[in-house]
């Protein structure tokens, strides 16, 4: 499936905000939202009057880039949504945050959703003891995530071991053991990406 290669940040820039898709940079001076806080492009620092419809698609493109997700990806996944019992807006966050690498990415294994997808493709972790290399295998409570014996020795997974990472209450992780665990799925109020999943249901209610 095709990915997005060009500059990450400019993304954020569209966006007008930081989508932390560069891990560490994002929260440094080097950010490009710190130094052209205004969209990419010609016509970038001009001023328009938003309509409803491109809030909507804006709220859209936000939560698609924030998750790593390519269009078609993202329809199914709010498809799924909708054909769950319950609100489906809340139910599309919990399919989103459900996902393996964005679970990665939240026990702290991965600076960013991009870099937590690059190790899951490359074989890093195991799920309940089996290797899975799918980044959007969804995740259920009680699942274990661990990365592999053969990876523990690598450089990326002895820096995490010497981290001190703050987790979500819906997962717990012990750095020592390299090993995580979703002890239920997120609630609403438990996922703190900035997305106002209401505009997204407008949207393709249309």
């Amino acid at each position: 499936m095709a990915r997005y290669t060009e500059a990450s940040c400019r993304l954020c820039r569209r966006e007008g905000q930081k989508l932390f898709l560069k891990g560490e940079r994002c929260y440094s001076a080097k950010c490009a939202l710190e130094k052209k806080n205004y969209a990419p492009g010609q016509h970038g620092q001009s001023r328009k009057k938003m309509s409803e419809y491109g809030l909507q698609l804006r709220e859209k493109q936000k939560a698609k880039r924030f998750y790593g997700l390519q269009e078609t990806q993202f329809r199914n996944l709010f498809d799924k949504a909708a054909r769950k019992a319950g609100i489906t807006g809340e139910n599309l966050l919990i399919l989103l945050e459900s996902r393996l690498d964005n679970v990665v990415f939240r026990l702290g294994f991965a600076s960013s959703r991009k870099e937590a997808r690059q190790l899951v493709v490359h074989g890093h972790f195991t799920v309940n003891g089996k290797k899975v290399d799918i980044p959007s295998y969804e995740v259920k409570a009680g699942d274990v995530i661990k990365v592999k014996e053969k990876s523990t020795n690598s450089p990326k997974f002895k820096e995490v071991k010497e981290m001190s990472i703050s987790v979500p209450a819906w997962v717990t992780v012990d750095v020592e053991k390299l090993e995580g665990k979703v002890v239920a799925l997120p609630r609403r109020e438990e996922i703190d990406t900035p997305i106002a999943e209401h505009l997204i249901v407008e949207l393709y209610s249309k």
